[in-house]
């Protein structure tokens, strides 16, 4: 049985809140339970991953590149999210700054799971078109901040180069929230 205190962990990572408590004590169940001592690399930017590291206890901290300034990473937070979707290299590297203890979520248990389980693979698959049409509707505001303002521009005309307007999955276009 899953602790109250992982369970509790899991529901803090945006992809995994309205689980079930159930399918949260099943993801924490098939969870590899790693220890990390400060100093020792989580995770190194580059990498393919295999899962994604959910850290329950301890701090760590993540730099993208080798001169960026580190930011803390606190407990709660879900390191290679994408990774434990699909294959995926880390975006940056993650180093524990204390005792670090964190569940991994691998992409083939999690894959098990979702076969098992169809509403997990529902819940996932809605959390990630989410966050995908977020991206894309951030992406359109850019591309209109960078439009050029001048009378040539008429309306709907696109820049050469540029794609259209980010689309939805029914083929509406993205309307800004």
């Amino acid at each position: 049985m899953a602790s109250p205190s992982i369970v509790d962990t899991l529901q803090q990572a945006a992809i995994f809140q309205g689980l079930r408590p159930a399918q949260l004590a099943t993801l924490a169940r098939h969870a590899e339970r790693l220890k990390f001592a400060p100093g020792d690399r989580i995770t190194r930017a580059g990498d393919v991953g295999d899962g994604a590291y959910l850290l329950v206890a301890g701090v760590a901290e993540r730099a993208a590149d080798p001169g960026d300034r580190p930011e803390a990473v606190p407990p709660g937070s879900l390191i290679g999210q994408l990774a434990m979707l699909i294959e995926h290299s880390y975006g940056s590297t993650v180093i524990a700054r204390e005792r670090v203890l964190c569940l991994k979520i691998t992409r083939l248990g999690l894959q098990g799971q979702m076969a098992t389980d169809p509403s997990l693979a529902q819940h996932l698959e809605r959390h990630v078109t989410e966050r995908l049409l977020a991206v894309a509707q951030r992406l359109g505001e850019i591309d209109s901040l960078l439009e050029p303002r001048t009378p040539a521009s008429a309306p709907g005309k696109r820049r050469p180069g540029l794609p259209p307007p980010a689309q939805s999955a029914l083929g509406r276009r993205a309307s800004p929230g």
